[in-house]
C-alpha cells in the first residue's frame, strides 16, 4: 500500500511539474520558479529508493512465468471482452513447444517475459530447454522506465531527426535493462529468435531499435511480439513459400491523405493477372494470388473471398488507425467502409487459421493502455497467426520499399520473423534506398511512378523507417 501510494504522489509532482513548465509565462514567474523547484526536490526524494520498497528476491521463475500469463491473458480478455484461452500452459509446456518448433525451423527461440512494475522491472527468460531464469532492475522503476520509452518513441518517430543519431542514448539504456542481464545466456544457448512478452507501457515499443553500442536488437534477433505465450492462435508450423496472398489496396480517400504508392505495392507483390497490372511496375510480384484495388477493396468483397478461397497471406495496403477507448474505435479503412477491430473475429480469416495479416499504413496512439492492448492483440483478435502492423505511418516510399524487400525475404526465409529481420537489415545497411526515381531492393530496381519520384537519394537507414514495422504473435 505505501508503495502504491508513493507511486501515485510521484506521477502526481511529475503532473504537476509539466503543468508549471507550460503555464509559467502565464503566473508570476518567481512563484513559478519556487514551485518548480519544491515540487522538483520533493520528486526527487520520493524517487530515491526507501526501506519500503519491496525488491523481490529469490523469485521462482517458473511460478513467475505463470503469473504472468495468468495476469495479461485477463487483461487481453476484459479488453475484447470475451475467453480468449481455455487451457494454460505451463513453462514446461511452452518450453516443449518451443523445442518442437526449434527442430521445425532450424530456429532455436526464447521467450522473454518484460514486466513493468511500480518500484522495479521484471524479467523472466524461457529457453527450450526448460531453463527459466529471471532479473529484477531496481533502477528501472516504473516513472524511469517510461521516461526512457516515451524519450526513444520521440526521437525515433520525429521525421526532422532522420539524419542524426539523437535515439542511440535511450535505445542503449533500454536494451541494458531489458536484454543485458541475458547476453551471456542467449548466447552460450545460440538463441536467434527472441518472442518478447511485454507488460503495460511496453506493448508499443519499436523492440528491433533497442541498441547495445553496437548493433540493433533486430540486427542479432528476430524478433515478435507476443501478448501472452498462452494467447497465441497457433504455434503450429507451415512453410509459406508455397502459399496464396490476398493484396486489397486503397489509395484514394476523401477524408484521408492519398497512398500513391498502393498500386506499385500490390503490384510488386502478386503477380499480375492482366496486362494492365503487370504495366504498374517493372518488378512483378512473385506470389500467386488475387489483387483488388480501390472500388474493388470493399468489406463484401474481401468476405467473399475469405469466405471460398484459401490464402495464406491476407496483406491490407490502406490506412488503419490503433484508437484509445474500446476495440469499436480502431479500424481498417476499405474503399466503402471502416472494418472495426471489435469486427475482426467474425472475418473469416480462413480454416484453418491465415498465416499472416499485414497492414501496411497504419498509425498508433500510444501512450494508451487500451490502445496497447488491440495492437499487441491485432493478430489475437483477427484469428490469425500472426500480423504484421506499423506503430507509427512512416511515410508511402518508406513503406513500399520495406514491403517490396519483405515478401522478397519471406519467399525463401524459414520463417516470417526471419524475413522481416532480413528485410530491415537490408535497409539499416543502405540495401534497400530509394534513388532518382528509382526504388532498389535485393532483386533489382523498381522504377516508381512520377507521384513517388525524387531527383535526390533518400537513405532509409533511420529507425524511423524501419522499426514501425513489428510482427505479431507467432515468428514461423
Amino acid at each position: 500500500m505505501i508503495k502504491l501510494i508513493k507511486h501515485q504522489i510521484r506521477v502526481f509532482l511529475t503532473s504537476t511539474l509539466a503543468a508549471i513548465r507550460i503555464r509559467r509565462n502565464g503566473v508570476n514567474r518567481g512563484l513559478a520558479v519556487l514551485c518548480f523547484v519544491f515540487f522538483g526536490v520533493l520528486l526527487a526524494v520520493l524517487s530515491q529508493p526507501t526501506l519500503s520498497q519491496e525488491i523481490p528476491q529469490n523469485l521462482n521463475w517458473r511460478d513467475e512465468v505463470t503469473s504472468l500469463e495468468t495476469t495479461w491473458e485477463k487483461q487481453y480478455e476484459d479488453y475484447f471482452n470475451r475467453d480468449l484461452a481455455e487451457v494454460t500452459l505451463t513453462s514446461d509446456d511452452i518450453a516443449k513447444i518451443l523445442s518442437r518448433l526449434a527442430s521445425q525451423t532450424g530456429s532455436q527461440p526464447a521467450v522473454l517475459w518484460v514486466a513493468p512494475q511500480a518500484d522495479y522491472l521484471k524479467l523472466v527468460l524461457l529457453t527450450p530447454d526448460g531453463e527459466a531464469t529471471g532479473n529484477v532492475i531496481s533502477e528501472a522503476d516504473h516513472i524511469t522506465l517510461m521516461k526512457q520509452v516515451q524519450r526513444l518513441y520521440l526521437e525515433v518517430t520525429n521525421p526532422r531527426r532522420i539524419d542524426t543519431t539523437s535515439y542511440l542514448k535511450p535505445a542503449q539504456q533500454l536494451y541494458q535493462w531489458i536484454i543485458q542481464p541475458f547476453e551471456t545466456t542467449l548466447k552460450e544457448k545460440g538463441i536467434d529468435t527472441l518472442l518478447l512478452c511485454t507488460g503495460p507501457g511496453l506493448r508499443t515499443l519499436p523492440l528491433g531499435v533497442l541498441h547495445d553500442g553496437q548493433q540493433f536488437l533486430v540486427e542479432k534477433y528476430s524478433l515478435t511480439r507476443i501478448p501472452a505465450f498462452n494467447l497465441l492462435v497457433d504455434t503450429n508450423y507451415e512453410n509459406l513459400q508455397r502459399g496464396e496472398v490476398l493484396a486489397m489496396g486503397v489509395s484514394e480517400f476523401t477524408e484521408q491523405n492519398p497512398l500513391p504508392a498502393v498500386p506499385v505495392e500490390l503490384s510488386n507483390i502478386v503477380k499480375p493477372e492482366s496486362e494492365k497490372e503487370a504495366s504498374l511496375s517493372n518488378l512483378l510480384g512473385q506470389w500467386p494470388g488475387k489483387s483488388l484495388l480501390n472500388q474493388m477493396s470493399t468489406l463484401q468483397n474481401l468476405e467473399t473471398e475469405l469466405a471460398f478461397n484459401r490464402f495464406e497471406i491476407v496483406h491490407l495496403a490502406t490506412h488503419a488507425q490503433f484508437r484509445a477507448g474500446k476495440p469499436e474505435n480502431s479500424y481498417i479503412q476499405l474503399w466503402d467502409t471502416q472494418l472495426r477491430l471489435s469486427q475482426m473475429k467474425e472475418m473469416r480469416w480462413s480454416t484453418p487459421p491465415a498465416e499472416l495479416l499485414v497492414l501496411s499504413a497504419c498509425q498508433t496512439a500510444v501512450g494508451d493502455n487500451n490502445v496497447e492492448l488491440g495492437f499487441a492483440g491485432l493478430a489475437l483478435q483477427s484469428g490469425v497467426k500472426s500480423a504484421l502492423a506499423s506503430l507509427w505511418y512512416v511515410s508511402d516510399r518508406g513503406t513500399l520499399a520495406l514491403m517490396s524487400e519483405f515478401y522478397q525475404q519471406l519467399k525463401t526465409a524459414s520463417t516470417k520473423a526471419e524475413a522481416l529481420k532480413t528485410a530491415q537489415i537490408a535497409m539499416i545497411r543502405g540495401k534497400v534506398r530509394l534513388q532518382a526515381g528509382e526504388l532498389l531492393i535485393s532483386r533489382g530496381e523498381v522504377s516508381l511512378p512520377p507521384s513517388l519520384t525524387s531527383n535526390t537519394e533518400e537513405e532509409l537507414s533511420h529507425p524511423f523507417y524501419w522499426s514501425a514495422f513489428t510482427l505479431i504473435g507467432n515468428p514461423w
